[in-house]
């Protein structure tokens, strides 16, 4: 492995500001036909520009090179193994992208009067309904534009929902394994999060979620929680922990980002769960990250439907044999209004639609077993060798489609951090798992191989971690400095989050 800082590091590591030489021009306009005007008539005064911006002069090869270093600067799925934890980064079929491409859904304006809107509309209702069936839940809304955001709608209804039946609640419980928006969330909804502590077995303990309950009689309005959680296990005591909540009075949410485990096999609302969300982004065939689109529709009971966000998709009959229409319902009083200007990010479900349709009910029971599967070899690779020594599983139990291993030996016995370990692992080739979280296992490092993974490459993952732990035992300070082979190197990571660098600094 390239232990030093390369040329061609350092050229994709410059900025284009950096490559600029005064003079140098791109291409020459020819003059303008038209009349000009000046500007203060076309833009209001002040808002015009008291100088002119200061632009990068380059000529045109050099521009190319630049964006194309750009596209190739990032990790990504395609360039190879992302076992992001808990964020289900898997293989989108390149198909789903032809079909959200096409003009038809592309160019469909969301302001377009649904009477001109009815194939646009049909997908979306076709989508709520695939989605109730998957949740098993009967009623979906795909307003939300994001997990997060779901999370919040899922808060504002068990709120609307209390108040709707003259109770005032003020306490949402959440694991201490649970997502970091969970409890932002419930902050953002108006209430206050009581954490619920972990049994030895990586589920919610029993003993204290009954101690919380009685602790806070008529003030729990809801429980968040995800299962299989972010541990990786799935929770045994699920129908008991339903049981208690709703005998307090409380709705039971489920945070979907780990539904990948699952479709198909077991089924939300069959839990007991009154309220999912589900992140189309992740499981449902979306390109995730880099702060683009993204969806995270709801999918409540009964009790809960009547304060969905307005409008709604609904199907109509017809009359006078004409064939079914589709339309926005905007009557209803209980609900809790818009959560966005429109109904979500169209793309988002034609893509999400065209993955359930293409794998059937039966393609995604398949896909959560192999993502299980993967997770279940690549926790027994890891368990053997130096990683079995230095990296233990932190809840040694069959898990669903991730696991966490705890570095703490690892740093205890070389002075090796999780960080350390994750940095390095880019040097060969693969992008590090989540580390740090959850926060109740120390120097965690949590692992989401997905089912679009060969077993080569959960192979060559544990070989790599193996061949890093060796290297560590000789000299742990190699790992200390790295990457090694990336645009830039380690970074003061408290400095820049604390004082980031957002702006080109000029001569």
């Amino acid at each position: 492995m390239a232990l030093t800082e390369t040329p061609m590091q350092a050229e994709r590591a410059r900025t284009i500001f950096e490559k600029s030489k005064a003079g140098r021009r791109a291409a020459a306009l020819p003059a303008t036909e038209a009349p000009e005007r000046p500007l203060a008539e076309l833009i209001p005064e002040n808002l015009l520009r008291a100088e002119p911006p200061r632009l990068p002069e380059i000529a045109e090869p050099e521009i190319v090179r630049h964006y194309n270093r750009l596209s190739r600067r990032n990790f990504d799925l395609d360039t190879g193994f992302y076992p992001l934890g808990s964020c289900t980064m898997k293989h989108n079929p390149r198909l789903n992208e032809r079909v959200a491409a096409l003009p038809g859904h592309a160019r469909l304006h969301p302001a377009q009067d649904p009477k001109r809107a009815q194939g646009a509309l049909e997908l979306m209702w076709l989508l709520q309904e695939s989605l109730s069936e998957i949740c098993g839940l009967p009623h979906v809304s795909l307003q939300p534009s994001a997990g997060s955001h779901g999370e919040l709608a899922g808060l504002l209804l068990t709120r609307a929902y209390h108040a709707d039946r003259g109770e005032e609640r003020t306490k949402v419980l959440a694991p201490d394994t649970s997502h970091g928006t969970n409890p932002a969330s419930v902050t953002m909804a108006g209430y206050e999060v009581v954490k619920v502590a972990t049994d030895e077995q990586g589920g919610v303990d029993m003993d204290d979620l009954r101690v919380k309950l009685a602790e806070n009689a008529d003030e729990v309005a809801c429980l968040m929680l995800t299962n299989p959680n972010t541990l990786g296990v799935f929770d045994e005591n699920i129908a008991e922990i339903a049981r208690l909540i709703h005998e307090a009075g409380g709705t039971l949410y489920y945070d979907g980002a780990n539904l990948n485990a699952v479709m198909g096999h077991s089924r939300p609302g069959d839990m007991g769960f009154d309220i999912v969300h589900v992140n189309l982004h992740k499981s449902f065939s979306q390109p995730h990250g880099g702060g683009g689109p993204g969806s995270g529709p709801i999918a409540v009971s009964d009790r809960i439907e009547p304060f969905l966000p307005r409008p709604q998709v609904v199907r109509r009959e017809g009359s006078n044999g004409d064939g079914p229409s589709f339309g926005l319902d905007h009557e209803r009083p209980k609900s809790i209004g818009r959560l966005r200007g429109f109904q979500g990010n169209f793309g988002v479900f034609v893509r999400s639609y065209a993955y359930i349709l293409s794998l059937g009910a039966d393609g995604l029971a398949e896909a959560s077993e192999t993502a299980v599967l993967n997770a279940n070899y690549l926790k027994a690779r890891l368990a053997q060798g130096r990683a079995g020594q230095r990296l233990p599983i932190a809840f040694d139990r069959h898990c669903m489609h991730e696991f966490v291993l705890s570095g703490k030996p690892m740093k205890r016995e070389l002075g090796f951090a999780t960080l350390d370990l994750a940095k390095r692992l880019l040097d060969f080739g693969f992008h590090p798992p989540t580390v740090y979280f959850p926060l109740l296992v120390d120097e965690a490092l949590m692992v989401e191989p997905t089912e679009t993974e060969t077993k080569e490459s959960l192979d060559a993952f544990a070989e790599a971690i193996e061949k890093i732990l060796i290297e560590a035992e000789d000299d742990p300070e190699i790992a200390k400095s790295a990457p090694y082979t990336t645009p830039v190197r380690r970074l003061d990571e408290v400095k820049a989050t604390r004082q980031p660098v957002v702006r080109q600094q000029l001569d």
